[in-house]
């Protein structure tokens, strides 16, 4: 079975709405980048709602001298986009789901490949964690405190016995902790 990972960028105080300029992905630190790619050659799979797939889509096919990865890496993956209103995806190798988000996902991890990393599309991943269907959080936790917007968790999402997988700090400030969520909540 497949790995169902979220990925994301978050504030110190667990927002992971970006409503300040905390985050710009154009600009990593090169151990950052390197762990980011670590986890890309591990994925070829991409889940996003509809709004971050059109937010992905405006801006990461645009980039003609991208040196994060970032631009080869989406244009390779298969990017499956959760949307009852979307039929053509306009983006190469991608993929609208519009069906039952819970059951298509369930499929998709019974698929042969490799991870299946699901990043923004806040409600979609409060979704698959709420169904019990994430099985890591890879979480870039930066020097910021936000103060508001959205989090990584779900309200009344409880999870007790997570198992550190990995972590790492770069020279930018950002902390990476991978941890593996078990079936009991």
């Amino acid at each position: 079975m497949r790995t169902l990972a979220i990925t994301q960028n978050m504030t110190l105080d667990g927002a992971v709405e970006m409503l300040d300029d905390w985050f710009d992905p154009t600009q990593q630190d090169p151990d950052h980048l390197t762990e980011l790619h670590r986890q890309d050659a591990t994925c070829d799979a991409v889940l996003l709602g509809r709004q971050t797939f059109e937010a992905f889509r405006g801006y990461w096919p645009e980039q003609s001298d991208d040196q994060t990865g970032v631009t080869d890496q989406l244009n390779t993956v298969t990017k499956y986009v959760v949307s009852s209103t979307m039929t053509d995806p306009r983006w190469q190798n991608s993929v609208v789901l519009s069906g039952d988000l819970l059951q298509e996902v369930r499929a998709l991890k019974e698929q042969p490949g490799q991870d299946i990393v699901a990043t923004g599309s806040i409600m979609v991943c409060h979704e698959l964690l709420t169904a019990d269907l994430v099985d890591e959080c890879r979480i870039f936790v930066h020097p910021a405190v936000q103060g508001r917007g959205r989090r990584f968790f779900p309200e009344g999402f409880a999870a007790s016995r997570l198992r550190l997988l990995d972590h790492k700090t770069f020279g930018n400030g950002v902390t990476y902790l991978g941890y593996g969520l078990t079936q009991e909540h």
